[in-house]
């Protein structure tokens, strides 16, 4: 996978490069097919905002958050991810259905 981070407005130190990569464990351990991780840290005002954007096959999940501490939005944002990408497994996973041609038969055999 690919991570890129950018700040605007805000230095990415190694600390928080860390925190993130190790948040982002966590959303491996559920689902490897991520392509691609875009995160930008950003303030405004008196609000910290996280967003990340993963590439997966066939589609693209954005998330964001915003608390008054960095750490806290990292991990509201890991939070969030990790309900998308289960939503996103269940959707994409295997359909396990039966051909209409066989569908009469299948039927048969469960009577």
């Amino acid at each position: 996978m690919n991570l890129n981070m950018s700040g605007h407005h805000l230095e990415v130190t190694p600390a928080i490069r860390a925190y993130l990569s190790s948040k982002l464990e966590r959303i491996r351990r559920h689902f490897d097919h991520v392509l691609d991780a875009h995160v930008i840290f950003s303030v405004e005002k008196l609000q910290q905002k996280a967003e990340i954007t993963l590439h997966v096959r066939g589609r693209e999940i954005h998330v964001e958050s915003r608390h008054a501490d960095l750490y806290a939005a990292i991990d509201l944002l890991m939070d969030k991810l990790d309900r998308q990408i289960m939503k996103y497994k269940q959707l994409a996973g295997p359909r396990n259905h039966v051909p209409l041609k066989r569908q009469d038969a299948a039927i048969e055999a469960l009577s």
